[in-house]
């Protein structure tokens, strides 16, 4: 029998260009269309593999020069929350996450471009429309939800996009009002993911990739234990091991 992998005949890669995350680097990716029949389980088997999605297409990196995006996952039972993030939790106490479809709203989207305003007005997404938040929301071939985090006088606090993978969650994008710091609403939407994850029964919250090196990314390896991506095998990520990954980046 072929294998679901094989079956998708849409595996490309874009060309170079200056890498979001690390100066002086080039980025390079490797492209899957998700757009296929059996796209759930096409992206759960490219998930496993360390494959991120975007609207219907999963990629991952194959810079020339640079191995320093590292697929990263949690084990959620496991997980024991340090004493940062349990006050984290207790400041946030009065917040309340509810799951809804894939729909967006201009409501969401007035938080997103305060968002991208505050934090990455030099990434590509702080030039966003309207329409293009619908499309990386909406357009998605698998099985996807947002949550959204309220206070008790139903202010929108935060906006997690997640997709449902048949070994756990992973985190496509979460955004949040950025004008609270001391709320730790990054760290929040990570927590509350992770005992969303547990709470389905399901092992992994998938994060994206950890770059050591990179502010915006190495923020992931404060949730311990973790689990990273190495030539094809996933292990536990250690002191030893972030100090090896720190060395290799140029």
């Amino acid at each position: 029998m072929v294998s679901t992998l094989r079956q998708s005949q849409f595996f490309y890669t874009t060309a170079p260009q200056p890498c979001p995350y690390l100066p002086g680097q080039m980025e390079r990716k490797v492209i899957a269309d998700l757009a296929v029949p059996n796209a759930d389980a096409l992206h759960n088997r490219l998930s496993r593999a360390g494959f991120r999605r975007s609207h219907t297409l999963a990629y991952a990196p194959v810079c020339a020069t640079c191995s320093a995006c590292t697929p990263i996952r949690i084990p959620v039972q496991r997980f024991e929350p340090d004493r940062t993030q349990r006050r984290t939790l207790r400041h946030n106490a009065d917040l309340h996450a509810k799951r809804l479809p894939p729909i967006t709203t201009p409501e969401q989207y007035a938080l997103f471009r305060r968002y991208q305003t505050a934090r990455h007005t030099d990434g590509d997404m702080a030039t966003m429309t309207g329409e293009d938040y619908r499309s990386m929301v909406e357009d998605t071939p698998v099985e996807t939800m947002l949550f959204e985090f309220r206070t008790d006088a139903g202010e929108l606090m935060i906006v997690s996009l997640i997709d449902r993978l048949e070994d756990g969650l992973s985190a496509v994008y979460s955004f949040y009002n950025p004008d609270l710091p001391r709320r730790s609403l990054g760290s929040l939407a990570v927590l509350f993911l992770i005992e969303e994850t547990a709470r389905l029964g399901l092992p992994y919250l998938y994060l994206g990739y950890w770059i050591q090196k990179s502010r915006k990314m190495s923020y992931k390896s404060r949730f311990q234990p973790a689990e990273i991506l190495t030539h094809g095998v996933w292990h536990t990520l250690d002191a030893e091991t972030q100090q090896a990954q720190t060395q290799d980046i140029p």
